[in-house]
């Protein structure tokens, strides 16, 4: 059986750092066009909102303007009644169209306070509509910085992904073939998380315990993967050999 292949622990920590630096980019491309969703999603809520707002204040406007009509033709009732009142002909239908006006000036009070009510209601009503119009042009403007924004960064994020695959590619072509399909496989299932470093006997990736053997075989550059997680192992660059266990 031929002797298994060493593994420079320089290319593993570069393997590691290019799958990380990959990582955070690859996130950073998606979450681009997220936060222009999110801010677009909230632009739409709000003049939703507003729209809601406006039809609200109208359905006030139309209700105030009814009662206002209604108070009118009360009144003009009133008169007409109070006319009929000084050419009463007998006492009983003097005291019936006196009666008639008392009923019809309570009636108009409380209209008349109605009224004030919806009037109010319409003045808050345009006061909350100023509000959200000034939210939604914030919210607006937001969304168009937020999609300069994005569409700016793009470019440069697909280069750095390029640039940053050509590297890992380049990378990884200098494992031994003998772990390389295990290397892969281990990649296409954890992404960045197929490599762990381990200092003082613990798997970075896993916490568990990475026994003194292991260790070693690692040290001398044999490709070890963790018994626990399957990750494969190297030390940290600024370590010395002796520091990669306990002490």
């Amino acid at each position: 059986m031929p002797a298994p292949q060493n593994v420079s622990l320089d290319i593993l920590r570069t393997l590691h750092r290019l799958h990380r630096q990959l990582t955070d980019l690859r996130d950073r491309k998606e979450q681009g066009p997220k936060r222009v969703r999110g801010a677009e999603a909230n632009v739409a809520h709000r003049e939703a909102e507003l729209a809601k707002a406006q039809a609200d204040l109208k359905k006030l406007r139309v209700s105030a303007d009814q009662k206002q009509l209604q108070l009118k033709a009360s009144e003009d009732k009133i008169k007409d009644l109070q006319r009929k009142l000084n050419t009463a002909t007998s006492n009983r239908e003097y005291q019936t169209l006196k009666d008639q006006i008392a009923a019809d000036n309570m009636a108009g009070s409380v209209l008349s306070d109605e009224i004030l009510e919806a009037l109010e209601e319409v003045d808050q009503a345009q006061t909350k509509i100023k509000e959200m119009e000034t939210a939604l042009a914030v919210s607006r403007k937001k969304a168009e910085t937020v999609r300069a924004e994005v569409q700016r960064q793009a470019p440069t994020l697909q280069g750095d992904i390029g640039r940053l695959e050509a590297e890992l590619q380049q990378a990884e072509s200098a494992l031994p073939p003998t772990i390389r399909d295990v290397y892969q496989r281990v990649v296409r299932s954890r992404g960045e998380d197929a490599l762990a470093m381990v200092e003082n006997e613990f798997c970075g990736g896993c916490n568990q315990h990475v026994p003194v053997n292991v260790c070693a075989e690692i040290l001398l550059g044999h490709p070890m993967f963790c018994r626990s997680c399957g990750r494969l192992l190297y030390v940290p660059e600024d370590k010395s050999p002796q520091q990669a266990v306990k002490e």
